[in-house]
């Protein structure tokens, strides 16, 4: 009997079918152990050991991988090909060791990279041992993600109020996000003409010239400078003749793209699709992990998380193949088309992610699949078929053309670009941002000293625009270009950016909140180090090079740790007025931008002698004046033009009607309320409401989306097995799907108008699978860090309004308090007076039991194997009750992989 371990039910489920009977493949649902949540996790002073910490479901699934193995002779290792995966295997061995579950079995590491029948097999024919490098890689970088996170955070939550957490990759991302933005605010638009003359062959064929010579000089885009200029030429040329100077005609090609790599994949999804990141990665799991087509259950895409771009040989011949059948023999090349990366730190060895079977065209599966799944299967299938098809064809024309008149010269140039053959562009085009249309105008035949007539001159003014807002595509984009985070890491980095309310996303650009603006400047200010690009992608080099066996992890840690650690000390020594001051020169674009009347943009504009200033208060930050508390003048941060845009757009009654209800007839109108903007149906005494969502802005609102909102809660469909209807809404919780009782979270707001009912059924038994509470305990909003005397605070929203929880004890929070800017000093202060207890802190009796657990991790750590203190507790049940404060911090203060 075989043993054999993988991450995912799913997988597990697909992988069972191939082996047989001979084998038990077993889920261990992700990795099994983690870090705790409190200081002294990772030891520096201990040469980073580590302490691990095992939570109840994974002690459970460990039990029964143990249970399993009594009449096993072999441990078959199977997780995913990546450092992930990798690290995952060595966690369960660590703990099955412990349990001394492993003695007289075989133990062997297999990988592959298609849950095929086929790659399954050839796995298990060729296993090897966990590769130890790849392990002390994710050591390192779990080490450094805790050591940044659990000492940068809490040195935010003192110094500004509000913040959550700080990251080694997330605060990087951020800071491109906020310097993007500070570029937009500071650019400055240069006025341009531009000056465009309609022409005429002999023949009468007409066509589109621009000014490239004046005076002399060669013209490029912005050297006409202002509309008395452009009109001089204008001028020039109503009364000059037209001659053309040269002729040119160049053939031109254009090479398909590479297959995906996880971000290409990720940027197409959002530029194609619609899909964040996050919801690419999710669907592209479930291609990955198998389903069942016409009764065979088979992986229909290779492994997700790759930044490689070749493609195994077989995959190259059923491509060329496909093509010849399905396009013909003249979209085939002559020879394969070999793909390298020019991404920084790219692993060459993973292949690209492409379909298992590129015989299996998407019309002839797109029945088995939801419709999200159908659209990035096809997605997948074309791109990779594409990039072994024939080049496109292009034919390049460029005509000069000379302006003469009493005695002065100008040039002209038109060109032309005429496709010739589509070759891969039959099948797939990049929806490139920066793309230039290649397949243009033709321009009509013309000789060198064909005399051209006039038809007409027009000049256009312009300015220049500031760089566009990065969008989860392009940020992905440029942070692998940086060679910051890794394929794995980009979603979980963009989610966090999101869920900490450090952007907002506005028509898929995203914009740095307050919040995200002022952590990044105070990074920027105290910790520039440690946000610069260069030292994120070297640190990145620096745990690549560890994976290939060149550097040993402690002394990278090593490295990092003193010069950080020093830091640290140093800025927590700082007094908050000092970080207020760095904080108001960094923004002061953006808290104290120009009125336009010469006053200084920093004087109080109620008492006029006072000096504004960025505040730090309890509930958040504002503007305020330096004479408090003679004057009380207070503002938001930023100049207020966001909500002078919302209350624009809504019209002076705070009302604005989107249209007519297709279904009533009744007016669809936007409005704003106490709780904030809403949309309405009709006029009634009750009228049908629905509150816009997190995410979803005024200025988006349109008639669709307005009638999707109020057609809530909409029906999926009936559930196979009880006949029950599946209906899918958002709530106070956020987007969900029902049924019977039972309810189970979606992604996104969007999935709630798209989720299919395969969907619907899998999440929902999931759900189940999990035990699904009545009265389960609310997700936490925010954590505080750990309580004086052990234990996480939290910060949760109940029943009754949130409340800070700590332990068992939970102290409702002070009517008007903003949940999210509550401080550690304020939360210690409530549980006090709960308790019962004087003073700021409660005493050890309201402890809930944590003396006792922390002594019995304590026991199961002294029994860790020597060699890296990193081995799991042979006492399950000493950290079981820990995993979920280790679950809701880990959230806060890492950046995952």
């Amino acid at each position: 009997m075989n043993v054999v371990v993988v991450e995912s039910p799913a997988k597990a489920k697909t992988i069972n079918k191939y082996l047989g009977r001979d084998y038990t493949v077993l889920a261990s649902y992700g990795h099994v152990r983690d870090l705790p949540a409190k200081d002294g996790s990772v030891l520096p002073d201990e040469d980073f050991s580590m302490k691990w910490e095992t939570d109840g479901k994974s002690a459970k699934r460990l039990a029964d991988i143990a249970t399993a193995l009594k009449s096993a002779d072999r441990l078959i290792l199977a997780t995913d090909p990546d450092r992930e995966g990798e690290a995952i295997s060595w966690h369960v061995l660590e703990v099955l060791g412990a349990k001394r579950a492993l003695k007289g079995k075989t133990i062997q590491r297999v990988v592959f990279n298609a849950i095929t029948k086929q790659a399954v097999l050839d796995a298990m024919a060729k296993p090897r041992d966990v590769d130890q490098p790849l392990v002390a890689a994710y050591l390192a970088r779990r080490a450094l993600d805790y050591l940044v996170g659990f000492t940068l955070s809490p040195v935010l939550w003192r110094k500004l109020p509000g913040a959550r957490s700080a990251g080694r990759v997330q605060s990087v991302a951020l800071r491109l996000v906020c310097d993007r933005e500070n570029e937009i605010e500071t650019f400055r638009p240069q006025e341009y003409w531009s000056v465009l003359a309609r022409l005429a062959t002999p023949k009468g064929e007409e066509f589109e010239a621009r000014l490239s010579e004046w005076a002399g000089k060669k013209m490029t885009r912005l050297d006409v400078k202002d509309g008395t200029s452009a009109a001089e030429i204008r001028d020039f040329l109503n009364g000059a003749t037209f001659a053309v100077t040269d002729a040119e005609s160049k053939p031109q090609k254009r090479n398909p793209w590479a297959p995906f790599t996880t971000s290409t994949l990720q940027q197409e999804a959002s530029r194609k699709l619609g899909f964040s990141a996050q919801r690419t990665m999710q669907v592209a799991q479930r291609l990955y992990e198998g389903t069942d087509i016409g009764g065979e259950t088979v992986g229909l895409i290779t492994y997700m998380r790759t930044d490689g771009v070749q493609i195994a040989p077989e995959a190259i011949n059923a491509a060329r193949k496909v093509i010849s059948q399905e396009f013909g023999d003249r979209y085939l090349p002559e020879k394969p088309r070999f793909y390298s990366t020019k991404a920084k730190n790219a692993q060459e060895a993973h292949e690209a992610i492409r379909p298992t079977d590129l015989g299996r065209l998407p019309a002839t599966v797109i029945k088995y699949l939801e419709n999200d799944e159908a659209r990035l299967y096809e997605l997948i299938w074309k791109r990779t078929i594409a990039s072994q098809m024939q080049s496109a064809d292009f034919e390049r024309t460029t005509i000069d053309i000379s302006a003469k008149s009493g005695g002065k010269t100008a040039g002209l140039r038109a060109t032309g670009s005429v496709l010739k053959f589509d070759g891969f562009l039959t099948l797939y085009q990049e929806s490139r941002d920066d793309e230039e249309d290649e397949d243009g105008s033709r321009l009509p035949l013309m000789s060198v000293g064909d005399a051209l007539s006039r038809k007409s001159v027009a000049i256009d003014q312009h300015f220049t625009e500031p760089p566009p807002r990065y969008t989860e595509a392009t940020l992905v984009k440029k942070m692998e270009e940086l060679g910051i985070g890794r394929p794995s890491t980009y979603a979980a980095t963009l989610a966090t950016l999101r869920d900490r309310e450090y952007v907002d996303i506005d028509k898929k650009r995203l914009i740095p909140s307050d919040k995200g603006r002022i952590v990044t400047a105070f990074l920027e200010s105290f910790f520039e180090r440690y946000v610069e690009y260069d030292f994120t992608a070297s640190l990145e080099e620096d745990l690549d090079r560890i994976s290939a066996g060149e550097l040993e992890w402690q002394e990278v840690l090593r490295r990092f740790w003193t010069d950080f650690n020093t830091r640290i000390g140093e800025v927590k020594e700082l007094r908050v007025a000092e970080v207020i001051d760095a904080l108001n020169d960094d923004l002061a674009a953006h808290i104290f931008p120009d009125r336009g009347d010469g006053s200084d943009p920093r004087s109080c504009p109620t008492c006029g002698t006072g000096k504004l200033s960025l505040k730090l208060g309890r509930f958040g930050s504002f503007i305020g004046c330096s004479n408090y508390p003679e004057c009380r003048f207070t503002r938001q941060l930023g100049n207020g033009q966001g909500e002078d845009q919302a209350d624009a757009a809504l019209g002076a009654d705070g009302v604005k009607v989107l249209g007519a209800d297709p279904k009533t007839g009744m007016d669809v109108s936007l409005r704003s309320g106490r709780f904030g903007p809403y949309v309405q149906l009709g006029e009634e005494a009750k009228p049908k409401r629905a509150s816009l969502p997190k995410g979803w802005s005024v200025e988006s609102m349109d008639l669709p989306r307005a009638c999707m909102l109020l057609d809530l809660p909409r029906e999926v469909g009936t559930h196979p097995e009880t006949g029950k209807v599946i209906e899918a809404n958002i709530g106070r919780y956020g987007p969900y799907v029902a049924h019977d009782g039972v309810y189970a979270n979606l992604d996104s707001v969007d999935e709630v108008f798209v989720v299919g009912l395969n969907r619907a059924v899998a999440v929902l038994a999931e759900k189940k699978e999990k035990g699904a509470r009545a009265r389960a305990t609310p997700a936490a909003l925010k954590s505080l860090g750990d309580h004086p005397d052990g234990g996480e605070i939290t910060v949760r929203d109940g029943r009754y309004g949130p409340y800070v929880a700590w332990g068992k004890i939970n102290a409702t929070l002070p009517k008007g308090t903003d949940p999210q800017a509550l401080t550690v000093e304020q939360a210690l202060a409530l549980l006090a007076e709960k308790s019962g207890k004087s003073g700021g802190k409660p005493k050890a009796a309201a402890k809930s039991k944590a003396p006792a657990k922390e002594k019995a991790a304590k026991s199961a750590d002294d029994k860790a194997p020597a060699k890296t203190k990193a081995a799991a507790p042979k006492k399950a049940a000493a950290t079981k009750k820990a995993a979920p404060r280790a679950k809701a911090v880990k959230k806060d203060t890492s950046d995952a992989e």
